[in-house]
Parts: structure tokens; sequence; C-alpha cells
């Protein structure tokens, strides 16, 4: 039985239950939850208490990673590329990976870092996926804010994304490109289902699942990521591309029919939130190196610093004519937050050997200060700020 892993996963499942209810017990500010599944799993993890393996959980684990990133793309609509708030959200990640090149040329020449390409692709990552939640708890998603923070959002995962999928690959550069384009083509010919199915029977198969009992539309859900997971891994790219595709293509099946899918997101949101993406964080938190953290405090001070600066601060000068100060100060914090990409150039660093052991503790425990601080402080700016003021630019035409 203990190869099932069934202790670990007890111990696992157990941190993720009490957490919700740490998070509502807590005094003053509230905490999100997310850091407080990764500070169980540091408790529990080989780092502190000792008491739960992480390889005999890891599947599970990137499972969780999977519904993360396909929530995320199922938020994302390409059409916000289209209007200004897309446009602004790529000349705002262009800038990040600007200042990445320069930020990560200065660390490098100080010898804080030899693993340059990782750590500047971690500079110019949003975590969308994980701010999700917390955005909605706090009504920040609504009008032309929201669609401005949601591009912002999506061009921090995808784009990031991408160029992990072009360069931290082993293979050459034109076959990490053909790689890519072959996983998004095979995307691509998914979008077309529902096309070759039928938009009647499409109708009868979602009503269907439906059931309690059937349940096939979250069934064929799951097969979709599964299958862009195992095509993105046989070609030799990062596994959140394949969950992104997946969810983007569950978009397109659904986006005509609103009413119908509406059973099928809460199932979604119940089987991620509620089992998966738990489990990821926790075990993200068993992941987290302490120790060689507290030898080397200023590098994780750095590089949660350079997130705010490089991925944050361009939100001031990008959104000067659609926003007020004050909301473009929250966009600063909300991009600036990131957690799951780091956990995973993280991994990618460690494996091929190109970063250091320390620089590997440093921006995981990065990505946990930001999801702890930055969101906080754009939820107080926001609560602070209330409805628009008088005076204040009104929404831009054609992003509401």
């Amino acid at each position: 039985m203990d190869s099932l892993g069934l202790e670990p996963l007890l111990g696992i499942v157990l941190v993720a239950a009490i957490a919700p209810t740490i998070a509502a017990v807590l005094p003053g500010p509230k905490i999100p939850e997310v850091v407080i599944l990764i500070f169980g799993g540091l408790l529990i993890g080989p780092h502190v208490l000792g008491l739960v393996p992480i390889r005999s959980i890891q599947l599970l684990s990137n499972i969780g990673l999977g519904f993360l990133f396909l929530l995320a793309g199922y938020e994302l609509d390409p059409h916000l590329f289209r209007e200004r708030s897309g446009r602004l959200a790529i000349f705002g990640w262009a800038a990040s990976a600007v200042l990445a090149v320069g930020a990560v040329w200065m660390l490098s020449a100080v010898g804080l870092v030899h693993d340059v390409v990782p750590i500047g692709l971690a500079l110019t990552t949003t975590a969308l996926g994980t701010l999700l939640p917390i955005l909605h708890d706090n009504d920040m998603l609504q009008g032309s804010f929201g669609r401005y923070v949601m591009a912002a959002g999506a061009a921090g995962e995808l784009f990031p994304i991408v160029a992990i999928s072009l360069f931290l690959t082993k293979r050459a550069q034109y076959v990490a490109l053909a790689s890519l384009l072959a996983v998004i083509a095979a995307a691509l010919l998914l979008t077309a289902a529902p096309r070759l199915l039928g938009e009647r029977r499409m109708h009868a198969l979602i009503n269907q699942g439906k059931r309690a009992t059937a349940q096939s539309t979250l069934r064929w859900t799951v097969v979709l990521l599964l299958v862009l997971l195992v095509a993105a891994e046989r070609f030799g790219l990062d596994v959140v591309l394949g969950a992104m595709l997946a969810g983007m293509v569950l978009r397109s099946w659904t986006h005509r029919m609103v009413e119908e899918v509406k059973p099928l997101e809460a199932k979604l949101t119940a089987v991620g939130y509620g089992i998966f993406i738990p489990i990821f964080f926790v075990v993200s938190g068993m992941t987290l190196d302490i120790r060689s953290i507290a030898r080397d405090p200023l590098r994780l001070l750095i590089i949660a610093g350079l997130l705010l600066v490089v991925r944050g601060l361009p939100s001031l000068l990008i959104y000067l004519k659609v926003l007020p100060l004050r909301q473009r100060v929250e966009m600063t914090f909300i991009t600036a937050t990131t957690m799951p990409l780091l956990i995973a150039l993280a991994e990618i660093g460690e494996h091929d050997g190109v970063m250091l052991p320390a620089n590997v503790a440093a921006l995981v425990g990065a990505g946990v200060v930001s999801v702890l601080i930055y969101p906080a402080v754009a939820a107080y700016l926001h609560r602070k700020d209330g409805e628009p003021r008088p005076g204040e630019p009104a929404p831009v035409a054609g992003d509401a």
C-alpha cells in the first residue's frame, strides 16, 4: 500500500482541507489561501518536518499544474489581443522583456546568476491562474479595468510559456520551433471538433453532461487536457503549454453556449480548485529549500524586487492614457505576482543543470513572496479607491 502513496496523499489533502479554515480565522488582512497551502507543504516537506516524501505524489501535482493552466487558458479571450487592452498588454510584456535582459546582465556581471535565460524569463511572468480567485474575491475583474487586467495577465503567462518552449529546450532552435508549431497545429485541429460533430450533437452532449451520473463533458475535458499535456511532453515542450492550449481549445468549443456550459465551468472549478490545484501548491511548498534561502536571503529579496520593477513598473507608463494613477499602481502589483511558472522554470533549470541550486530556492521563494504581498497591496488599493472619481479617464471605447 505504501507504493500507492496513500499516506503522503493523506498528509497533503489534510493540509489542503485545513488551509481554507486557517485563511478564514486568521485576524487582520486576508491571506491568500495559496500562501497557506505553500507554507503547509513547507512544514510537512523534507526541508522541515520530513513527514511526506515528494516523489510518490508528483503525478497528481503535475495534474494540478495542468488544471491551473487549463482554467487560465479557459479564461483567456483571444479577442482581447485585438482590442486596445490586448495591444497595451503586449507592449507591456515587451517592455518587461527588455528590462529583464538588462537586469539579468547586471546580476550576471556581479556573479549572482549564471542561468540568465530562465531567470530572465521568470521576471516577465504573471500568475494569471493563481490571481484569478484573488481578483474574483475582491471584484477586481469588473468593467474596463478587468479587461486590462485579464489582457496583462494573459500576456504574462502566454508569451513566457512560448518562450520557454523555444529557448529552454535541449533541442536545436529550429526543431524547438517546429515542435511548438506542431503542438499549436494539434490544438487548432481540436478546435474544429465541434464543427465535425455538429452543433446539435454538441448541444446534446453538453446537456447530457449535466446529469450527475453521466459527466461526459467533464470527462472529455480531462481527455483534452491529457492529450495536449502528452503532446507537449512528447515534442519536448513544457507541459504548461499543453495545459494552456487545452483551456483555449475548450473555450473555443463552448463560447457560443454560455448558459449550457455554466454547469461545466462549476464542475471544472470544483475538481481543479477542490482537489488537484491545492495538491500542486502543497507539493510546491514541499520543494521549497528553506535552508538554502536562510543561508542567502539576499537572492530572494533581489528577485522579488526585480519582479516588481521588471514586470510591474512598465504598467505605470503603458496605461498612462487609459487608467488613473491608483489603478496603474494596482496593475503594477497585479502583474508582478507570479508563482507556477517560476516553479516550472526552477524545475527546468535544475533538471538541465543550468541553474544554481541557490537560485532555484530563491526563485520559488520570490514567487511565494510575490503571491503573499503583491495581490494584497493591489486589493487594499482597490478597496480604498472604490468607484472611479469624477474627472478620472473614462473607459476607452472598444474595451468594454
